[in-house]
C-alpha cells in the first residue's frame, strides 16, 4: 500500500502541462499556415473580392459614352396602289434612314465615373476592413482551439489521476486500510472529474470545427492542432490614440462620402439640358420614273423641364451626402472605441496571465504537492487531497484562460490599431 500511494505522489507531483502530454492529432498547424490557408478558402474573403470586382465592373460601365441610335422607317404607302413591285429600292415607299446621338453635357460621364470610382474604393477598403476581422477571429479561433487542446489533457490528466486513486482506494478497503466513507468520496471525485473530461473533449471538437471551417478544411478537423507556442509577454506601449482615418472601414466610408458627393453633383447637373442630335437619309422613287427623290435632313432635340427640374433626384443625393457623412462620423467614433477597448483589454489581460503563470500556478503546484505527500504519510486527510487536486486543476485550466485571453488581445490589439507590439 505504501509503494502505491508514493507512486500516486509522484504522477501528481509533475506538473500536468498540456506542452508535456502526448496528442493524437495527425495535422499540426501552425498560426502563419492557418492564415495562408484563410487567405486562399475563405468564403467571407472571397465574396468580399467578389464584391471589388463588380464595383470595378461598374466603374467601367460608367465611364463609357452614349452609343448611337439608327432607325429606319417607311411611310407614305398608299393603301390602294401598294409598294409596287421590284427590289427595296424601288419600291413606292418613302424609306427614312435616321441616325441619332445624344450629347451629354455638364460633365455627366466624368461625375458617373468619378462616383463609381469612390464606390470600387469604398469596396476595396471593405475586403481590408473584412480582412482585419477576419484576422482577429482567425487568431481567436487558433487560440480557443489551444486552449481547448489544454483544457482536454489537463482534464483527461485529471481524470486518470482519480481513476488510479479510487482503484488504488479499493484495494485498501479490502484490506481494512481504508474506510468505504473515503472510497465513496474518491469515486464521486474521479466520476466527476470523468465528466470533465468529456466536456473538455466535446470542446476541443467544437474549436476544432470552427477552425477548419475558416481555413478550408472542414473534413480535416478531427486532426487538427496547433503547432505555435503561447505569445510571449509583450512590451505594451502607453496608451496612445493612433490615426484612426488609417483603418480599412473607415477609409471605405470617407470613400462612400466622396461618391455621395461625386452623385449629388452628378444629379444637379441632371439640369444641364442633353442635346441629341440627329441626320436621316430619305429615299422615294416616284410611281412610273427611275430616278429617285433624294433629301437629308438634320435635327436637334432638347429635353424640357416642364413637369419637374429633378428635385427628387437632387434631394435624394442631398440625403444620402447627409447619411454617408454621418457614417464617416460613427466609423470613426467605433474605431477609436475598438483602440481603447482593445487596449484596455491587452493591459488586463497582460497583468492576469502574469500573475497566474508567476504566482497562483506555482503556488497551486507547491500546496498539490505537499497534499500528496502529507496523505501519503498519513498526516492529512482524504478531503484536503482532494481539495487541493481540485484547486491545481482549476488553477491550470484558469492559466490556459489567461493565455488564449491574452493571445487573443494581442491580436486585436494588433489589428484594430496601427500601434506596434514588441515581444518582451
Amino acid at each position: 500500500m505504501r509503494e502505491l500511494c508514493v507512486l500516486l505522489f509522484v504522477l501528481t507531483s509533475a506538473s500536468i502541462s498540456a506542452s508535456e502530454l502526448p496528442t493524437m492529432a495527425a495535422r499540426p498547424l501552425s498560426l502563419a499556415q492557418a492564415e495562408s490557408l484563410w487567405q486562399a478558402a475563405n468564403p467571407e474573403l472571397r465574396l468580399a473580392r467578389s464584391a471589388v470586382a463588380m464595383t470595378e465592373a461598374d466603374r467601367l460601365a460608367a465611364d463609357r459614352g452614349n452609343n448611337p441610335q439608327a432607325s429606319w422607317s417607311g411611310t407614305s404607302i398608299n393603301p390602294r396602289t401598294g409598294i409596287g413591285s421590284g427590289p427595296l429600292k424601288d419600291k413606292a415607299v418613302d424609306q427614312v434612314l435616321r441616325v441619332e446621338q445624344l450629347i451629354e453635357r455638364g460633365d455627366k460621364r466624368a461625375l458617373r465615373t468619378r462616383a463609381a470610382e469612390a464606390r470600387r474604393d469604398a469596396a476595396a477598403r471593405d475586403a481590408d476592413d473584412m480582412a482585419r476581422q477576419g484576422h482577429i477571429q482567425l487568431q481567436a479561433a487558433y487560440w480557443d482551439l489551444r486552449q481547448s487542446e489544454e483544457r482536454e489533457h489537463v482534464s483527461a490528466a485529471a481524470a486518470q489521476l482519480a481513476a488510479a486513486t479510487a482503484a488504488a482506494a479499493e484495494k485498501r478497503v479490502k484490506a481494512g486500510d481504508l474506510a468505504r466513507a473515503d472510497l465513496a468520496r474518491l469515486q464521486v471525485d474521479a466520476m466527476r472529474a470523468e465528466n470533465e473530461a468529456r466536456t473538455a473533449r466535446g470542446d476541443h471538437q467544437k474549436a476544432q470545427i470552427s477552425v477548419a471551417y475558416l481555413i478550408g478544411l472542414s473534413r480535416e478537423a478531427g486532426n487538427l492542432r496547433t503547432s505555435d507556442d503561447w505569445p510571449s509577454l509583450a512590451i505594451l506601449p502607453p496608451n496612445a490614440m493612433p490615426d484612426v482615418g488609417q483603418r480599412p472601414d473607415v477609409l471605405a466610408a470617407a470613400a462612400r462620402v466622396a461618391a455621395a458627393e461625386a452623385a449629388l453633383d452628378a444629379a444637379r447637373a441632371l439640369n444641364k439640358r442633353d442635346v441629341t442630335l440627329g441626320v436621316q437619309y430619305e429615299r422615294y422613287p416616284p410611281a412610273g420614273t427611275l430616278a429617285p427623290n433624294n433629301t437629308w435632313g438634320l435635327s436637334v432635340s432638347v429635353p424640357l423641364f416642364v413637369a419637374h427640374a429633378n428635385e427628387g433626384e437632387i434631394a435624394r443625393a442631398v440625403a444620402e451626402l447627409d447619411a454617408a457623412r454621418e457614417l464617416l462620423e460613427r466609423s470613426r467614433a467605433l474605431a477609436a472605441g475598438d483602440i481603447m477597448r482593445s487596449q484596455a483589454d491587452l493591459a488586463a489581460a497582460s497583468e492576469r496571465r502574469r500573475r497566474i503563470d508567476s504566482e497562483l500556478l506555482p503556488a497551486a503546484q507547491t500546496v498539490a504537492d505537499a497534499a500528496e505527500f502529507a496523505y501519503a504519510k498519513g498526516a492529512s486527510s482524504l478531503m484536503d487531497l482532494i481539495d487541493a487536486r481540485r484547486t491545481l486543476r482549476q488553477i491550470q485550466l484558469d492559466a490556459a484562460a489567461s493565455r488564449a485571453d491574452y493571445a487573443k488581445a494581442l491580436a486585436a490589439a494588433r489589428f484594430h490599431t496601427s500601434v506596434v507590439i514588441e515581444s518582451r
